[in-house]
C-alpha cells in the first residue's frame, strides 16, 4: 500500500523524486506554465498536476486524504537577498491562502496526516523572527505537533543549500520514540532556530518537538564528478570571456586560481558575479572563485550574477563557461532521465527554485514512513 501525498507549490515535481515509488501523488499545484510542462514531462502526464493560482483554488478540488501534504511556498521575499516583506510580501505571501485550503481540509475533515514547509534559510530569521513564529502558530492552532531542521544539501549533493523544513504531525497520531529527541542537535538547529523557538507562543512551544534526523552517510561525489566536457545547452567561453571573469577578481580570489595551477591536475571551481564595494567605497561587480569542489546554492536566473559559471584550470590553461541545465539538475540529485526544458533559463530556473531530491528522501526514510508505518501498525493491532 502506497503511502499518499499532496504536492503544493509543486514546481518541476522534485518532492515526487524524492519520495520515491512508494508514494502516489494526488494533488499537486503550481501557477507556472512552464514548470507545469516539466512536471507532467516527468511524472507520467501529471493527470493530477492543477495549473491555478493557489488563491483560487477551492477544497473540492483536491481530492482523497493525504498521509502527507507538501509545501515548497515561494521564498523571495523569505530570501536573505531579498528586500525583507516576508509573508507580507507578494510572493511569499501565497503561504496565507495556501494555508486556508489547509484549514478548510480539516474543517472537511481531510486534515492531512503530516504537513512538510520547506524554505531557505532566511524563512527562520525574516521580520525578526516573527514570520517563524506565525507559521509555528499555524501548526499549533491546528494541533499539529511539529517541529524544523535546517538541511544544507551538502550532506548528499557537492551543493551548498541549507533549508528550512517545518513538519507537522496531526495530534490523534503517535510519534515514534526515537524520531524525537529531549534537545536540539548541532547538526540540523543552528542557533538561529534555537533562538526562533524562543520567540515561539506558550500554545506553540507546547506542541513544539525537536526532531531526531540521523547523519547521512558520507557523501560519494564532488563538482569535478559532475561536470561535463561537453555540455549541452551552453559553450565554453572565449579567451577574452575568460580573461574578462579573471580581470574582475580581486587579488585574493586571483591568487586562488594561481594556487589551482599549481596543482598541475584538472580543478573545478564555480563563480558568481557579486556587487562589492572597493577600497573606496564604490560598489562594483566582482567575481568570486570557490575551489573547495562544492557548487553555491542554486538561484532563479533574476539577472547575469544569479547563474553560475564553471572554471576549470589544467595547469596553466583556464576555462570558464555557465553551469550547464543538466549539471544543475544533477546538483539537485535529479536523474539523468529527468526532462528539462529546452531553454536555458527555463531549466536552470527549475532547479533553482527546486528542493533537493536526496534531502527529501532523507526527510521520508527517517520522519514521515516512520510516522505513518507506526501508526498503521497501531491500527492492526
Amino acid at each position: 500500500m502506497k503511502h499518499t501525498y499532496y504536492d503544493f507549490f509543486a514546481g518541476g515535481g522534485m518532492a515526487g523524486f524524492g519520495l520515491e515509488a512508494g508514494w502516489e501523488c494526488l494533488f499537486a499545484n503550481d501557477i507556472d506554465a512552464k514548470k507545469a510542462e516539466s512536471y507532467r514531462a516527468n511524472h507520467h502526464g501529471g493527470e493530477h498536476l492543477l495549473l491555478k493560482d493557489v488563491a483560487r483554488v477551492t477544497v473540492d478540488e483536491i481530492p482523497g486524504n493525504a498521509d502527507l501534504l507538501w509545501a515548497s511556498f515561494p521564498c523571495q521575499d523569505l530570501s536573505l537577498a531579498g528586500k525583507g516583506a516576508g509573508l507580507a510580501g507578494k510572493r511569499s505571501g501565497m503561504f496565507k491562502p495556501f494555508w486556508k485550503l489547509v484549514r478548510q481540509l480539516h474543517a472537511s475533515g481531510r486534515g492531512p496526516k503530516m504537513i512538510a514547509l520547506e524554505n531557505v534559510y532566511g524563512a527562520i530569521t525574516s521580520n525578526g523572527g516573527r514570520d517563524f513564529a506565525t507559521l509555528a502558530a499555524a501548526f499549533s492552532g491546528l494541533g499539529y505537533r511539529f517541529g524544523a531542521v535546517v538541511v544544507d544539501a551538502v550532506h548528499f549533493l557537492p551543493q551548498s543549500r541549507p533549508r528550512f523544513f517545518m513538519i507537522g504531525v496531526r495530534g490523534d497520531l503517535r510519534i515514534p520514540d526515537e524520531r524525537t529527541q529531549n534537545d536540539p542537535s548541532t547538526l540540523w538547529h543552528p542557533p538561529a532556530l534555537l533562538e526562533g523557538h524562543r520567540l515561539l507562543s506558550k500554545a506553540a512551544a507546547e506542541r513544539w518537538i525537536w526532531w531526531n534526523l540521523p547523519m547521512p552517510a558520507l557523501r560519494n561525489t564532488n563538482l569535478s564528478s559532475l561536470i561535463e566536457e561537453k555540455p549541452t545547452g551552453v559553450k565554453w567561453h572565449t579567451k577574452a570571456e575568460t580573461k574578462y571573469l579573471l580581470d574582475m577578481m580581486t587579488d585574493h580570489n586571483r591568487k586562488k586560481v594561481e594556487a589551482a595551477k599549481e596543482q598541475k591536475t584538472k580543478v573545478v571551481g564555480t563563480i558568481y558575479r557579486r556587487t562589492r564595494p572597493d577600497e573606496a567605497g564604490i560598489k562594483r561587480q566582482r567575481a568570486e572563485v570557490r575551489f573547495d569542489e562544492i557548487a553555491g546554492c542554486l538561484r532563479t536566473p533574476a539577472g547575469g550574477s544569479s547563474r553560475q559559471t564553471i572554471m576549470l584550470v589544467e595547469g596553466e590553461k583556464v576555462r570558464s563557461r555557465l553551469l550547464s541545465p543538466r549539471e544543475a539538475a544533477a546538483l539537485m540529485g535529479l536523474p539523468d532521465t529527468y526532462v528539462l526544458p529546452s531553454r536555458y533559463n527555463d531549466a536552470y530556473k527549475l532547479a533553482g527554485d527546486g528542493v533537493a531530491v536526496p534531502v527529501v528522501r532523507h526527510l521520508a526514510e527517517n520522519i514521515f514512513e516512520p510516522i505513518l508505518i507506526r501508526n498503521r501498525l497501531a491500527l492492526v493491532a
